[in-house]
């Protein structure tokens, strides 16, 4: 089982008038790097079984820029456990729904990088969870231990195979 975590890429500081934050959109250059940076990645992340996002404007247009880049052609599901702030707890049991599977998960940090911690069995996330950053993680199928890192990629660095 593999786990994709994703951090949206960079959104638009303002905030839409008469709405709320839920609203604000990825900037264009963002739109266009964080294309750029999964497309990059797609040989690495192999095929996947479902993208699951927060609600956000934000990670629904990362989720479809990486669906795009990806060339996944299931349907993008929408889960409130992605929402910002949300314990891990909730993304505990919606990973146990999908056992087996290889998930990507697009959300918001400081959640991504709490559960990628949790996942990696680690008190804190050693690395920057910025925008358009992607944690992959593996378990073997049927093992109950926690996950081991495959890689992380921040947006414009060396994709790495070990962090420290």
């Amino acid at each position: 089982m593999r786990i994709f975590l994703v951090r949206h890429g960079d959104a638009d500081a303002e905030i839409p008038e008469g709405l709320g934050d839920e609203a604000r959109w990825l900037t264009a250059k963002a739109r266009a790097n964080t294309a750029a940076h999964f497309a990059s990645l797609s040989e690495r992340v192999g095929p996947i079984s479902l993208i699951l996002t927060s609600s956000l404007v934000r990670t629904v247009q990362t989720a479809q820029i990486l669906s795009m880049a990806m060339k996944y052609e299931g349907l993008l599901q929408v889960h409130k456990s992605l929402l910002p702030d949300m314990p891990v707890g909730t993304v505990d049991s919606l990973i146990k729904e999908h056992e087996g599977e290889n998930l990507v998960l697009v959300g918001h940090q400081p959640t991504m990088g709490a559960l990628a911690a949790h996942l990696l069995g680690m008190q804190s996330f050693p690395k920057p969870v910025n925008p358009g950053t992607v944690i992959a993680l593996e378990r073997a199928e049927g093992d109950t231990a926690q996950y081991k890192l495959l890689f992380y990629a921040a947006p414009g660095h060396p994709v790495l195979d070990v962090i420290q």
